[in-house]
């Protein structure tokens, strides 16, 4: 890297197991599922029955109860999920933006869709009601935006702020950005990751249209089974994952915690399908190329790679092969999905798995793929199933790809 070196100072997330990332990551370890039956809404009708809900939820804990109150008619679900996260992140970093130049904090986060469950309960008064009823937090409530700028409201920073969509990996471009910003001298600090709240019954039927999701309504812990013979579609979840980001001399000079170093990125796009990634991961191989090459990196340094892995047959074979293009066809380089316990929280995962990277390189621990009970046709990687594995943990790759053929790696290491 050539430019200034960007720590990662601070972790938070919503998701299906908790908000806590200290007590999430113990169950992470422990190969604990957090999918369970949609209780969110009537799934009578519905032939996918279960997803990574966050339950219960009454608006962002971290906020004082008038302010949740006020949040949860202003706000989106998802951008709420994504105030949380962030407030945690910042808590965890020991941040004061008191002290802080705001024009010199910023704001990316990413998300799929945005405000999903609002657009459809916008429509649904349009059509029921006429266009009078429509609400006017409508549009700032399902904007994609709607995470980064009010993260940016809440803390009052005036620096680099966007959002990234792009499908499922939005979270890892926003946290490329958000490290570019600061590596070319725009920014010091960086709220970065995504949020996502598609775990709706709009969303849902979406996807089941696509028959993109598990059926295993007999057994939802066991649904997202990624590279195993008997998985037959991913787990729709939803959640937040927010790091810190932070220029290495600044965070140094307060003493700040430091869990690791956001290294390199490299992104690439399939150029051949909306829904279907390339079979021989040439996309996503370019990109894992990518970040170790801005990073400054071998192969041979990657101690553990946390994949995209979402329990597909066409992605988990395609992974696999990219992994081996950039890797060696004899790799023995860890690889996990920890989607397998938290399902697939599209434009949030990267986030979330952003912080599970962060805590690998803290604790020298890479969390399992659970039901990986027999692994299909040419899934050969060591993809560290059902127990966690202890390693000396130097640099861990973070794999994220989106429809429209998006994809992107970060590179994350000890410091």
């Amino acid at each position: 890297m050539s430019h200034r070196r960007v720590a990662i100072t601070g972790l938070g997330w919503v998701t299906s197991l908790g908000n806590s990332v200290p007590e999430v990551w113990d169950l992470l370890l422990a190969g604990t599922s957090g999918i369970k039956p949609i209780s969110r809404f009537d799934i009578t009708d519905y032939t996918t029955k279960f997803g990574g809900e966050i339950s219960p939820w009454e608006g962002p804990p971290n906020l004082e109860p008038m302010e949740r109150k006020r949040s949860t008619k202003k706000l989106d679900r998802f951008a709420q999920f994504a105030i949380n996260a962030t407030i945690d992140a910042v808590n965890d970093a020991g941040l004061d933006f008191e002290k802080e130049n705001p024009w010199r904090c910023g704001s990316i986060i990413g998300s799929g869709v945005g405000g999903m469950e609002e657009f459809a309960e916008g429509h649904r008064k349009l059509l029921e009601k006429g266009p009078s009823r429509v609400s006017p937090f409508m549009v700032p409530k399902l904007m994609c935006n709607a995470a980064a700028g009010n993260v940016s409201i809440h803390y009052g920073i005036k620096g680099p702020n966007s959002a990234v969509a792009t499908a499922c990996a939005s979270a890892g471009h926003a946290i490329l950005e958000a490290a570019d910003s600061i590596r070319h001298d725009a920014a010091d600090i960086m709220i970065a990751g995504g949020s996502e709240a598609a775990l709706t019954p709009l969303g849902t039927a979406c996807f089941i249209a696509l028959k993109a999701l598990s059926k295993r309504n007999d057994d939802p812990t066991k649904a997202s089974r990624p590279w195993d013979a008997d998985r037959d579609g991913f787990v729709l979840a939803e959640g937040a994952g927010i790091i810190i980001l932070e220029e290495m001399e600044h965070a140094k000079a307060r003493g700040a915690r430091i869990y690791g170093e956001m290294l390199g990125a490299g992104q690439s796009a399939d150029g051949s399908h909306i829904t279907a990634p390339l079979e021989d991961g040439a996309g996503a191989a370019y990109a894992m190329t990518a970040a170790l090459k801005d990073a400054g990196k071998n192969p041979e340094d990657v101690s553990y790679i946390n994949a995209h892995g979402t329990s597909t047959g066409l992605g988990d074979l395609a992974e696999t092969h990219a992994v081996k293009n950039v890797f060696g066809n004899d790799t023995k380089v860890p690889v996990s999905s920890t989607k397998s316990m938290l399902g697939h929280s599209l434009g949030a995962a990267g986030g979330i798995e952003a912080v599970i990277c962060a805590k690998a390189i803290e604790t020298g621990v890479m969390p399992p793929t659970i039901n990986l009970d027999n692994p299909g046709e040419g899934c050969d990687l060591d993809y560290i199933p059902h127990t966690a594995r202890e390693a000396d943990i130097n640099a861990v790759m973070s794999n994220s790809f989106g429809f429209g053929g998006h994809n992107v790696s970060l590179l994350m290491g000890k410091v």
